[in-house]
Order: C-alpha cells, then sequence, then structure tokens
C-alpha cells in the first residue's frame, strides 16, 4: 500500500503546483459580490449530476430560501460561467425560474482557486466496472501509471489502472472523460473526495470499490467548455472561492417572480443586503471549515 500510496501522490504533484495561488497571502476577502441575474445567462462548464439535480429539482418547488448561491465567473458582460453550483442553476431552468441569486467571483480577482475532486465509487463490482469501461469505444485500460491517462482508477485491492485515450486536445478528453464518468453514475453511487489517501477513504467508504483521479485544469478550460458546450464530467473541476457568501436564506419566491423588472430585484437585493450588514447579521470567517447540515 504504501508503494501505492507514493504513485498517488506522484500523479499528480505537478497539478498542485501549478494551481497554487495567492490564497496564502489572503487574509480577509471582500464583501461577496450578490446579484441577480438571468438563469439563460450562467452557462454549466460540466454536465449535471442526475444523481443530485432530480431530488434538487422536487426539493426546489418547495423551499422558501435559496440557502448557498451558486458561484460565477463572468465570461462577458451578459454572460457568466458556473464556477460551483451546476445542478442549482440546472434546477433553475428546469423549473422556468427566470432568475437565479448568484456570487460573481472572477478568476483574476486572486480568490479563486481551481482544483479537481476526485470520485470514489461505490456499490458496484469492482470487475463489472472493468469490463464496462473496456466496452466503452476508443477507451483501453493499461496497468500502473501513465502520465498521459486522462484518469487513473484505483481500487480497493490495490491495483491501478490507467484511462487512455486518443485525443488532441481538452474537448476531446472531456468527451471521454465524459463516457467514463456517465458509466458509473448509471450503475454505482458516486462521492466527491479531495483526498487520494487509501487509507482515509476506504475506512469512510467501506462498500467503495474504486477511487477515480482526474488530471489538472486551468481556468482557460473551463471558459472554453462552457463556450463550447465541451463539458466536463460532473463533479471533477474544484473552485475554493474565499470569501464565499453561504447561508444567505433569500427569499426564493423573489426570484421566481416574472412580474419584477431584474433592475428592481437587485436594487431589492442590494436593500437588503445593506440591511443584513448594518445590523450585523453577516459574519466573516477566515478559517477552514466543515458544514454538517448540507
Amino acid at each position: 500500500m504504501g508503494q501505492v500510496r507514493a504513485t498517488l501522490q506522484a500523479i499528480y504533484i505537478h497539478a498542485i503546483q501549478e494551481n497554487i495561488t495567492m490564497a496564502q497571502d489572503i487574509l480577509v476577502a471582500p464583501t461577496p459580490d450578490l446579484r441577480i441575474v438571468y438563469t439563460q445567462s450562467v452557462h454549466a462548464h460540466e454536465d449535471h449530476d442526475t444523481q443530485r439535480s432530480r431530488p434538487l429539482i422536487e426539493r426546489l418547488q418547495h423551499e422558501e430560501f435559496m440557502i448557498n448561491p451558486p458561484i460565477v465567473a463572468p465570461i462577458s458582460s451578459m454572460a457568466y460561467v458556473i464556477l460551483d453550483g451546476a445542478n442549482r442553476c440546472y434546477a433553475f431552468a428546469e423549473l422556468g425560474y427566470p432568475h437565479i441569486l448568484v456570487q460573481v467571483a472572477a478568476y483574476e480577482s486572486g480568490y479563486v482557486e481551481l482544483e479537481t475532486w476526485s470520485h470514489i465509487v461505490s456499490h458496484w463490482d469492482a470487475e463489472t466496472f472493468i469490463e464496462a469501461v473496456q466496452q466503452i469505444p476508443d477507451i483501453r485500460l493499461t496497468s500502473g501509471q501513465d502520465k498521459n491517462a486522462i484518469a487513473h482508477i484505483l481500487f480497493r485491492d490495490g491495483r491501478l489502472l490507467a484511462a487512455q485515450a486518443s485525443i488532441q486536445n481538452t474537448h476531446e478528453r472531456n468527451a471521454a472523460l465524459r463516457k467514463i464518468v456517465h458509466l458509473y453514475q448509471q450503475h454505482a453511487r458516486l462521492y466527491r473526495t479531495t483526498t487520494t489517501e487509501p487509507d482515509e477513504i476506504w475506512p469512510l467508504y467501506p462498500e467503495a470499490i474504486a477511487l477515480v483521479i482526474f488530471p489538472a485544469y486551468q481556468p482557460p478550460d473551463i471558459i472554453a467548455a462552457a463556450k463550447h458546450q465541451a463539458f466536463l464530467p460532473a463533479g471533477v473541476s474544484r473552485h475554493i472561492v474565499h470569501g464565499r457568501a453561504l447561508r444567505i436564506n433569500y427569499p426564493i419566491a423573489a426570484l421566481r417572480d416574472e412580474n419584477t423588472r431584474l433592475e428592481d430585484k437587485n436594487q431589492a437585493l442590494q436593500s437588503w443586503l445593506q440591511d443584513r450588514l448594518a445590523n450585523r447579521k453577516v459574519r466573516y470567517y477566515a478559517e477552514a471549515t466543515y458544514q454538517f447540515d448540507e
């Protein structure tokens, strides 16, 4: 297991180095830039997760408040790429809500980091998983680490397989990865994780059969994926936004309303925000935190 651990650490160590930002120097993040925008103006860079989006659509029909707004980055004066919250945006669009509340955070601000999730594949059979991947056209599996792999798959028994595909660019890599992720989305249970440490993962997920590890992405990859609809698989990109707005509890009825102009809705939002700040109902936490009520 020690060799596996060393191999995993080596696979994407360069990716960690490439994604280091000025975040270490940030002491106080700015007040969140909250806006109400047209639902159709926010564009996904990844597939929505059907395991998450379906129950979310049902829940939002009855929810009174938006708790955590999606994070978006501007890609033009009237368009945004979704950095986090693709399932919430998808649900709003499916429900026909005209407007959505978002937090705007530009990549160049220095307050946004881009990393990747790994996927824990659970409640399936390992050999069936391997056979199913091998049946995907133009995808092949080889043993061990490969720097040109589109992903690596670590199994509970210690086997490490590299997923290979004939690709020319990031868009083609995204398409190949979507086929693999879609496979276990249909047949298994998917969990996201930030760790690739087997000794931490397997005890927490006793039904897990494998860990899928993805290569690094850069901000231009995310923007291009949104512009050209060359989507990443669901739950691969991970954006860390310093100064993220959580638990805002803004009335969804105000977003559903089709009779109020967008400009008027944003004026109401700013008044609401000023009132929250004036009455000390907004608290800033500089330290990393865990939430147990998601």
